[in-house]
């Protein structure tokens, strides 16, 4: 937004000026400029959208056994009452893995709503907390790809293969690293 004299304001974000597309402009220029986090690359999905960005994670065999060498494309949709709610996070890029359903959404306790789990499951420590930020939702996803939680599977599958024949679910996984190797820059 330009001030009165021409010059653009620092307070603008895009997105407009709401305070959640204020915190997520800023959020959105540390994930930008900040180096700390390696493997993990961010976009906005429409060019002036900030409420939807269009992540890749690049892991490396160090981070992860399983999905190391894996690129893996996912959106983050965030709610205009972002902070306070969390976003929604759905991988586009093919990926076998006990909490991510068969249709890409991703199922972690941080991206569940601030409120009581109806089936006791999750602490309220567990769920979303409008301190967390893009970059601890990614770390704690990538955290996730190396240690699945197979007690409430999202992917019931997976989940079986991940208790029951460790063996096959890595096949599965390697075969689903080396699909995303090929469609990584589509």
């Amino acid at each position: 937004m330009a001030s009165p004299s021409g010059r653009a304001n620092s307070t603008s974000s895009p997105g407009g000026q709401s305070s959640a597309a204020i915190i997520l402009g800023r959020q959105y220029k540390q994930m930008q400029t900040d180096k700390d986090i390696p493997g993990i690359s961010c976009g906005l999905a429409d060019g002036d959208n900030i409420f939807d960005w269009v992540i890749m994670l690049m892991l490396d065999e160090e981070q992860d056994s399983l999905y190391g060498g894996g690129c893996f494309r996912a959106r983050l949709k965030f709610p205009p009452t972002y902070p306070h709610l969390p976003p929604t996070m759905k991988f586009e890029t093919p990926i076998f893995h006990p909490n991510v359903y068969e249709n890409g959404e991703v199922c972690i306790s941080i991206l569940h709503p601030p409120e009581d789990d109806k089936y006791g499951y999750e602490q309220a420590s567990e769920r979303w907390s409008p301190v967390q930020t893009p970059e601890t939702i990614l770390l704690s996803v990538i955290s996730m790809l190396g240690s699945p939680n197979d007690e409430s599977p999202a992917n019931i599958e997976a989940g079986k293969l991940w208790r029951n024949d460790k063996k096959e679910f890595r096949k599965r996984v390697r075969k689903c690293v080396r699909d995303s190797q090929e469609s990584a820059w589509d």
